[in-house]
């Protein structure tokens, strides 16, 4: 098992570092889109959807998703940004104000529509960030990916080291509080090192602190996802991996989150000088 995770992961690395840093912007848009349909059928299952539901909701996804990449050459591209900043706003709402009530109540919602709706939001935004953040540059978007992957595996090893106190148990049993605080402190000295290393504020720490807690959300959401539905992994489309939803859940959020940071930015410069007249 531990030699088919390893094999598959080296895989993933390769691929996608290959991808990151070779691909043209629409070529990075077509496979990122292509991986994000994965995790929408993921999601389909999840939530019970029968096969016409399924192809439905893939339908939509792709038909927004192409929207999305070509828009900039049709006639509605001026309103790219703004349906792109309102999609990213929503679906950081959710992770903000929404997602901390579903994981404290354990509500499980029986209308599929609702959530079918719901995770195309959350996987389309996703997907916008992934393409926002790579044509910023690829160094950017590894950074904020790397955030997340440092807090997950210093929150397995500090949460196997001393995980005494459980942080979800009818949802995640193996995660521990010790194992968060493990992670906010490996990324506060990534985040050092990156504010030393590049001359940033030092508040970028503070803000890669909000990205592990975000991250162990939407991996717990996903979790709350899977037990509802009474199955371990999203899919076995990744050998020793589980499947797209399982490797990327710590990612919605934060990913979202912090491209939304940055379209929203210049909107609070404006406000700012307006302000000081």
């Amino acid at each position: 098992m531990l030699r088919t995770r390893v094999i598959t992961a080296i895989f993933l690395v390769i691929g996608f570092l290959t991808a990151l840093y070779l691909a043209s912007d629409l070529t990075w848009a077509l496979l990122s889109l292509s991986v994000t349909l994965i995790g929408v059928w993921e999601w389909s299952k999840l939530i019970a959807l029968n096969t016409w539901q399924m192809r439905l909701m893939l339908l939509i996804g792709l038909a927004i998703g192409l929207l999305f990449i070509f828009s900039p050459n049709l006639s509605i591209s001026p309103f790219y940004n703004v349906v792109k900043l309102v999609l990213m706003a929503m679906a950081s709402l959710f992770w903000l104000i929404v997602a901390p009530f579903f994981l404290w109540s354990g509500i499980k919602v029986n209308y599929k529509w609702w959530m079918a709706a719901l995770g195309l939001l959350l996987l389309l935004a996703t997907w916008l960030a992934l393409v926002g953040l790579h044509h910023i540059s690829p160094w950017v978007l590894l950074s904020v990916l790397a955030t997340v992957w440092i807090a997950d595996s210093a929150a397995y090893f500090a949460g196997k080291r001393f995980g005494r106190n459980k942080l979800a148990p009818s949802i995640s049993p193996g995660k521990t509080w010790e194992g968060v605080a493990g992670a906010i402190l490996a990324v506060s000295v990534y985040g050092y090192i990156l504010c030393y290393s590049f001359n940033l504020s030092v508040w970028l720490i503070v803000g890669m602190a909000l990205l592990v807690v975000l991250s162990v959300m939407g991996d717990l959401f996903e979790s709350l996802l899977k037990r509802q539905a009474g199955v371990k992994d999203s899919s076995q489309l990744l050998p020793g991996h589980g499947g797209v939803l399982d490797r990327i859940d710590g990612l919605i959020p934060t990913l979202v989150l912090t491209f939304f940071v940055y379209l929203f930015s210049p909107f609070c410069e404006v406000i700012s000088a307006c302000l000081s007249l």
